[in-house]
């Protein structure tokens, strides 16, 4: 797969999350899928992505920097959104907040096989 090829089939993918087209998920997402390390299979990878898109309902996912090497990709995620209540443990409560997330993903057979993510929870800290 090139890099053009893989880059492509990012976009689609967080374009497909920002349209929350969770029955497409599959299209872009490997059924092992794997999140930091933990086995959440396709179905338990789109229940995190719904219950996100329930804690954040103005959530959109903007590509920041997007670094490719098949079969791997990089990508500064950018997010400016209003969580509702509680968001990793802090107080937001529907105050709008700004942060990144510093993404790496694996793909295999053409779909995302591995994520591994880290948000930038004291960007969000410093706001509150």
């Amino acid at each position: 797969m090139t890099r053009s090829d893989l880059a492509d089939i990012y976009r689609n993918y967080i374009a497909c999350l920002n349209r929350q087209d969770w029955p497409a998920l599959g299209q872009f997402v490997h059924d092992d899928v794997a999140h930091n390390a933990r086995p959440f299979g396709l179905s338990g990878y789109r229940a995190m992505l719904e219950q996100d898109f329930r804690t954040i309902p103005d959530l959109h996912f903007n590509i920041e920097l997007l670094v490719c090497d098949s079969p791997h990709i990089a990508s500064r995620l950018k997010f400016d959104c209003t969580p509702a209540g509680t968001f990793l443990g802090l107080d937001v409560n529907g105050r709008r907040v700004s942060f990144c997330e510093n993404v790496f993903y694996q793909f295999r057979d053409g779909k995302i096989r591995q994520v591994w993510s880290i948000i930038d929870k004291p960007a969000i800290e410093a706001q509150l």
